[in-house]
């Protein structure tokens, strides 16, 4: 998979001038873009979009050295007028275009480059799952975007829920794993920033369609699941599984992920502080066209 993504980091380079909208780079690419989106964060640490915007303002900047007039240069990158370039250039830069043109200052942001880098054999174990449709059933709060540390509206959230509703998603309980999950969906930065908030819910999972009205119900198609397990101090090695999840696993399968609610769920060991035993569930799909890059 790194060749093909080292392939359409050409694609953008040859297409700079043109409108890169993030669905013809993904149909290039032959992945959703929800997937493509997903696995480049987490490989790069930038979102699509602001990486092509970096690379536009970087070229704008040699072109402007170059002696090419600002109007041109800014009409030339896709901006419809002068002062949104202006703007923009002197948010990245912290200059102005002018400033180029009269001082011949510069700034660069280079074009990136995917390679392999062995750190020292880190295995990941996981299994696949077909599940059944299902709804996840519990209760729900808007919470701040947080990648790492232990989000403390997460842990208000679990305090919050009464005897009453413990006592629903319990009768409601009927499917594997029959433990208590947290999911996470509705983020306003598609998971990709840390900033805005998300929705997140803690309940059950239940085939069942009736729910009263203590609690929320978050239906959830039949998916195939790539589930991994993990083990350790919590919540760091939650955390650091589900990111390499998304920058080493899926890279390197022939799995794309689908645009719906992941969940995990965690047991903490009564014997050992802040440690637990903890699985992550994220629902994929077969991708034969992102072929694996070893074969």
């Amino acid at each position: 998979m790194l060749k093909e993504l080292n392939h359409i980091i050409d694609y953008i380079e040859d297409h700079l001038t043109n409108d890169l909208s993030l669905e013809i780079i993904s149909e290039y690419a032959g992945v959703s873009d929800y997937h493509f989106r997903k696995v480049f964060f987490y490989l790069s640490g930038l979102t699509l979009s602001e990486y092509i915007k970096n690379r536009k303002l970087s070229e704008a900047s040699m072109d402007l050295l170059n002696g090419e007039k600002v109007t041109d240069v800014a009409f030339k990158y896709g901006y419809q007028s002068l002062d949104g370039f202006t703007r923009a250039f002197k948010k990245w830069s912290g200059f102005l275009p002018s400033d180029v043109i009269k001082k011949g200052i510069s700034k660069s942001f280079p074009k990136l480059s995917f390679i392999i880098t062995v750190k020292g054999g880190t295995s990941m174990e996981f299994r696949i799952e077909h599940k059944p449709a299902f709804n996840i059933v519990g209760v729900s709060k808007r919470v701040p975007m947080q990648f790492e540390g232990i989000n403390n509206e997460i842990v208000a959230l679990a305090k919050s829920i009464t005897d009453e509703q413990k006592k629903e998603m319990h009768s409601l309980q009927n499917i594997e794993p029959c433990e208590i999950v947290n999911a996470s969906y509705e983020a306003d930065a598609n998971f990709l920033k840390e900033e805005g908030a998300l929705t997140h819910i803690i309940g059950i999972l239940t085939t069942e369609n009736q729910v009263s009205n203590l609690l929320e119900k978050v239906p959830v198609a039949a998916y195939t699941w790539a589930i991994f397990p993990n083990e350790g101090p919590f919540p760091s090695t939650l955390q650091e599984t589900m990111a390499k999840t998304y920058s080493e696993w899926l890279p390197s399968s022939n799995y794309e992920v689908i645009n719906a609610p992941s969940f995990s769920f965690t047991k903490m060991d009564k014997h050992k502080k802040n440690y637990a035993y903890s699985e992550v569930w994220i629902p994929v799909q077969k991708n034969e066209n992102f072929k694996n890059e070893r074969n």
